[in-house]
């Protein structure tokens, strides 16, 4: 057996890439770390790794990462699937219905303009500073890149299928499951992805807003008081994990929802 055989160069140029991708976090790590270790002042703004690590093992010896982390995975997850359904039914009524489109496009555009956590008062106002007003917050985030992309993966459909279409005498709901749905799919799963990045922007900042229940912002909020540098930073890195495994987990679905594409199969 050939070690230079052509078949086993794809494996060595994925792990070369992979490899790559640490490149620049390690570097970063190690700079961190240095820096650190300059003076005092220093030391504060740039935790030690290590004492990250202990604030880590600590947090989670006394479930106060638990906790925390569930309160937030919760709220994240049903405002991103209730925001997700409400974007995609209105983006749907929208691609099908004209007279729809022309009463409400103009409002949605102009309300979507305003940013979310401008409308922290205004939600506090109607729902209080309870979980309830976090997660219309963190629905809203959602709400809108479904709305947008959902509008378009069915408003954009190509003229020689719906020609098609009329030639079978397919019922609107069969056009709809057959034809436009299909179409419709890569844009709705690119509308989740964009959807993952501003829940988890919207989790945090309506818990650091409304400090009241469980929640990393809560978390984060007790440790900037306390001026403890490294829970703020174990905080940040758990928020980014979850953000990772739910972007990861979407193209996964992406993958097994759309591997009749043919740049599916080269992924």
């Amino acid at each position: 057996m050939q070690l230079s055989s052509p078949r086993y160069f794809p494996r060595f140029n994925f792990k070369l890439r992979s490899l790559k991708g640490w490149l620049i976090p390690i570097i970063l790590l190690l700079l961190w770390q240095y820096s650190s270790g300059k003076s005092a002042s220093h030391a504060y703004a740039f935790v030690p790794l290590q004492q990250v690590w202990e604030a880590f093992i600590s947090l989670l010896n006394n479930g106060e990462l638990g906790y925390n982390t569930w309160g937030s995975l919760k709220k994240a997850l049903l405002g991103l699937v209730l925001g997700s359904l409400a974007g995609i039914s209105l983006g749907a009524l929208l691609a099908y219905s004209k007279l729809l489109n022309a009463f409400i496009s103009p409002l949605f555009n102009a309300i979507r303009q305003v940013p979310l956590l401008g409308l922290t008062p205004l939600i506090a106002l109607w729902f209080g500073n309870g979980e309830t007003a976090k997660i219309f917050i963190i629905a809203l985030a959602s709400f809108y890149p479904l709305v947008i992309n959902t509008y378009q993966g069915l408003s954009q459909h190509e003229s020689k299928y719906q020609e098609l279409a009329a030639i079978y005498q397919f019922s609107t709901w069969r056009e709809f499951r057959q034809i436009r749905l299909p179409q419709a799919i890569p844009y709705i799963l690119t509308g989740l992805n964009l959807a993952v990045p501003f829940t988890w922007i919207t989790t945090t900042a309506s818990e650091l807003l409304f400090n009241a229940g469980a929640g990393l912002g809560n978390l984060m909020m007790k440790a900037e008081v306390n001026a403890e540098m490294d829970i703020l930073l174990v905080c940040a890195i758990t928020v980014t994990a979850l953000g990772v495994l739910m972007t990861t987990f979407i193209r996964m679905l992406s993958r097994a929802l759309l591997k009749w594409r043919p740049e599916n199969k080269l992924s």
